[in-house]
């Protein structure tokens, strides 16, 4: 009786993971984030860094996120960040958020949720004062996804 459990057992495990790669399976592909970022920046040259990026870097369920972004710059009428654009490249939609700032905001510091459709690397773009561009971004591995189509399942 022990050996027909211990089969059983092994096929229900062997289940669970067939139906979690066909969910995961059932998720867009990464999409190329070239052309959103192009259309934001008109093509000027982006540089990488100055962005903090805070993301769990396991996130049990991908409806909700908690996501806080900073960008290093003095705030200032002269230098500051008017937007924050944040990516997802497997969401069915990856221009997830536009945050608008200006030099009246304390601080380049927004606080939010996101959701995310399975593990994938989030991307920050910050348009910063004077037509300037700063890149970042962040692996986060989601074990339950969000955004998905269950008639595809």
């Amino acid at each position: 009786m022990r050996r027909r459990r211990f089969i059983g057992a092994g096929a229900a495990v062997a289940a669970a993971a067939a139906l979690g790669a066909r969910a995961q399976g059932g998720l867009a592909p990464s999409q190329d984030l070239t052309p959103f970022i192009a259309k934001i920046t008109g093509g000027k040259p982006v540089e990488r860094g100055g962005i903090e990026i805070e993301i769990p870097a396991v996130a049990e369920n991908g409806n909700s996120v908690p996501t806080r972004i900073r960008v290093a710059s003095p705030m200032s009428p002269e230098d500051h960040v008017d937007a924050v654009h944040v990516f997802a490249p497997r969401n069915p939609r990856p221009h997830v958020a536009t945050f608008h700032l200006g030099p009246q905001a304390a601080r380049a510091e927004i606080s939010t949720r996101i959701r995310l459709a399975g593990t994938q690397k989030v991307t920050v773009l910050a348009a910063l004062s004077g037509g300037r561009f700063r890149l970042g971004d962040f692996e986060v591995l989601v074990t339950s996804a969000a955004c998905l189509d269950e008639s595809s399942l």
